[in-house]
Parts: structure tokens; sequence; C-alpha cells
């Protein structure tokens, strides 16, 4: 996945100096469609640029920027395919990836898309050149771009909610764990301390039921010896009494 994020970066980076070319791009296509004598039809496809370099091209300059052109177009050709590689996806992304390879087919019609706002290529045109020639072709790469850096949005949010769904209760259910922890050490602790207490005032009831039996043997005991000492009293021989 970071492979694929550092390559879209460096497909974007020779994007900015394409665009900072786009009139030149627009003259080069300009020249060729003039040595093609063919300045009805819009430029609405890859391969007509290619068409035109490849045949109709006459100076350096043209061919520099028309190549600079369909080298970004295959870079993100390649890309497409290789981020079907990098990641499963699901409908979302899928479908974002479908769009971008059906925008990049060397045979798709480009004439009737736009980059719309923050893009300002089609903004740069004049009218006549925005509306029937050149409109599509500058709009592509811009789209396609959006198109790449929202799959990647997307692909990124995925593992989370995969974890979250395979997880399911189960990572509710850790996550809760340590807040619960003091509550099950409170409920596992509480039988034994209620056990210690009642083993406690148990031990203490016994306590004092031996100490109040040893008490209440000692009373039976000073009682029986005084009872018997005031029953039989001093001793007398026996004899005649006066």
């Amino acid at each position: 996945m970071n492979e694929a994020k550092e390559a879209l970066r460096n497909i974007e980076q020779n994007y900015k100096l394409f665009l900072q070319q786009q009139f030149t791009f627009i003259g080069a296509l300009q020249h060729t469609r003039e040595n093609a004598h063919d300045m009805i039809r819009p430029v609405a496809s890859i391969s007509q640029v290619q068409s035109y370099m490849d045949h109709h091209c006459n100076n350096s300059t043209d061919r520099r920027i028309l190549s600079m052109f369909l080298n970004i177009c295959n870079d993100l050709s390649k890309l497409c395919h290789k981020l079907e590689t990098v990641h499963s996806g699901n409908s979302i992304t899928n479908g974002i990836l479908e769009r971008c390879k059906m925008l990049l087919s060397h045979s798709n019609d480009l004439s009737a898309i736009r980059a719309k706002y923050p893009h300002d290529v089609v903004n740069h045109l004049s009218c006549d050149e925005a509306k029937n020639h050149y409109g599509g072709v500058v709009s592509l790469i811009p789209i396609v771009l959006d198109g790449m850096k929202e799959w990647v949005a997307h692909t990124e949010k995925l593992p989370r909610r995969a974890l979250y769904n395979v997880s399911g209760g189960s990572a509710v259910s850790e996550k809760r764990a340590p807040q619960d922890a003091p509550t099950r050490a409170a409920t596992s602790q509480a039988p034994h301390s209620v056990h210690l207490e009642a083993q406690i005032s148990t031990s203490n009831k016994d306590n004092v039921q031996v100490q109040e039996s040893e008490r209440v043997r000692k009373k039976n005991l000073n009682d029986t010896e005084n009872h018997s000492g005031k029953l039989k009293g001093p001793w007398k021989p026996p004899g005649r009494h006066a």
C-alpha cells in the first residue's frame, strides 16, 4: 500500500510539471491536428494523441510534451492494475478503479468529460477550445488522479471496518474488559471478604461463649465451695453441752 501511494505521489509531481506547460501541450495538439488535416473533430482519445505524435509531429518540443502526456496516462493505467492487487476492496473502491481504467482506455471517448473545481485546466482554454476541441483531453489526468486519491482514502478505512466486522462483539468485549476489571475484581473478592468476615464473627462468638462458660464454671465452683463451708461449720468434738 505504501509503495502504491508513493507511485501516486510521483505521478502527481510529474503532472504538476506538465500542468505548467498546458499552453505548450495545446499548441502541440494544434500543430499536429493541422498536419493531420483533422481540425474539425475534438481530441477525444489517448490513441488520437498517440497517432498525432507518431505520424504528424514535426518538432522536438511538440513531441516532448505529447510524450509527457502519454507517459503520465500510461503510469496511471499501470497504477490502476497495481492497486487491484494491493487490496481486494469493496463495491465502492472497485467501482472507482473500473471508472479510472475506462477513462484511461486508449479508445475511450473523452470529449464529454470536464474537470471541475478546484481544477482550472478548462478555464485556461478559450470557449471554443474548451467546448469543441480540448476540454476533454485536458480534463483526463486530473479526473483520474482524483479517482486514485479517492480510492486510497476509502481503502485506508477498510481495515478498521473489516477488523471491527470480523471481531464483532469480541472487539467490544476486549475494549470493555479493562473498564470491567475492577468490577470483576471486586465481585470476585466480595465472597472471600464476606466469608472471612463470617469466620471472624463466628470466631468472636465462640470466644465469647467459651469465656462465658468459663466464667459460669468458676462461679459455680465458688458457690459450691461457699455453700459447703456454711453447711459444715467448725468441727466440735462430741460431748455434753453446757
